[in-house]
Order: C-alpha cells, then structure tokens, then sequence
C-alpha cells in the first residue's frame, strides 16, 4: 500500500518513515511538510493511506483533507489526546498519539483493508465505494459515498443527507454533480442530487414530473421525498429503465 507521510516536524516525519520500513505492506513514497505540499503529492502520486498530522501551519490536516475529492485512507499522528480527538468524532483509520509507540504503530497498520486497491488509480469519477470528508464546524466524518443518501443545494453550500446526519459543506453542487457517477447519482432538479440505489418507489407527480421516495424514513415516520422535475424524468425513467 502506497503512504505518504504529512507533518510539520522533519525528525517526527524521519522517525515514523523509518518505523514503517519494518512493515512490508507498506511503501512510503513520499512526505510533506505542510497541506500545500500534501495537496500537490496526493494529485501526482495518488497514495492509498496517509499518515498524516493534524496540526500544522497553513491549513490543519482537517483542511487538507476538505479539499480532496476522494480521501485515502488515513492514520492520524497527532499530539491532540485523545478526548480532543473524540470532540471531533472522525470515524478515521484509526489514529497514533506522538511520540509514536512501535507497537501502537502496528496496531493502527492492521486495520488497513487486507486487499489495497494497490496499482490502481484513483480515478476523476468517484464511484459509490469511494470515501469523501465532510467537515462542518467541530465535527468531521468519512462517508462513503454508497451511504449519502442526496446532496441538497442550499446557496453556495451542499447538505448532505447519510445516516441521520446533515453536514452543511463549502462545496457546489454543479461542481459535485461533475465529480459523481452518473450511473449511481442523479440530478434530480436545480436543487437536489440523489442516489439511485436509495430510490423506493416512484410516483407521477404535476407537470409531467416525478415524485420519489426514499427508502428513509424522516423523523415524522415518513419516507424522504424529492422531487424530480420535468424536465429530468424522462432521463431519470431511461437510467432506471421504467
């Protein structure tokens, strides 16, 4: 599995390289002082897991990781304890306080996928196993796209609905509508993106539209519902052949 190796401190960044070498599974290809670095390595080199330090100057680990469109797996190394961490509630690999412990070290690699997606690229389209972080002030998550229900528009921000959360993100959602599988994720209408595997039953609606549900129920015991316009429900009976 392909690593890169993100801190502000070299010998912190020299010691845990030379930690890992004993790990076989493991080929750093590379480290980075700071987000910008980080950023421009992760483009070019597309590594599989990222050990990766939270607070740096520039932009933290949490902001670098804001501006990736698909997230490697990630193993934190961090000074923050391990309470700070849980305010976070980051569903991470799993994370290693420093000074980093051998064996600590090991335990976090063990938790890596047995099958890396080792030799294959990381692709422009992010498909529906693909994982994306969402941050939104204190919390952050890693979603798999699979899970995220629909995108919802709302200004120059996108909710997004999995689970029973409803993180509010800096992103576009023409920009996101680019990025996803349009075999798995359907504009619906100006302000909606849903997943198809989400859809339950389909009913005609005014004007020629469609309304769908969604196999979610709300928190008044109904399915969610979107609606899809006109102008898209032809298309949207073609993808699902109906």
């Amino acid at each position: 599995m392909k690593a890169l190796v993100i801190d502000d401190e070299r010998l912190a960044r020299k010691e845990l390289i030379s930690m890992l070498e004993r790990h076989e599974g493991i080929e750093v290809i590379g480290e980075a002082a700071n987000a910008d670095e980080a950023e421009a390595m992760i483009a070019e080199k597309k590594p599989d897991l990222l050990f990766l330090d939270i607070n740096m100057p520039g932009r933290t680990g949490f902001q670098l990781l804001e501006s990736l469109d698909h997230t490697p797996h990630v193993i934190f190394v961090t000074a923050y304890d391990e309470h700070a961490l849980e305010a976070f509630k980051v569903n991470a690999l799993d994370y290693v306080m420093k000074p980093v412990d051998p064996e600590r070290l090991a335990a976090a690699i063990t938790k890596l996928p047995q099958k890396s997606e080792e030799g294959v690229p990381q692709r422009e389209i992010l498909r529906a196993d693909d994982q994306i972080f969402l941050k939104d002030g204190e919390k952050c998550w890693f979603v798999t796209l699979k899970d995220v229900r629909y995108f919802e528009s709302e200004g120059n921000y996108v909710r997004v609905r999995f689970a029973d959360q409803k993180p509010l993100v800096l992103r576009s959602l023409n920009k996101l509508e680019e990025k996803l599988d349009p075999l798995v994720f359907f504009r619906a209408n100006r302000k909606h993106i849903i997943n198809l595997r989400w859809v339950d039953k389909i009913e005609p609606w005014f004007s020629g539209g469609l309304m769908v549900k969604l196999k979610h129920q709300g928190k008044d015991g109904e399915p969610e519902t979107i609606e899809v316009s006109r102008r898209q429900a032809a298309r949207f009976k073609d993808l699902l052949s109906l």
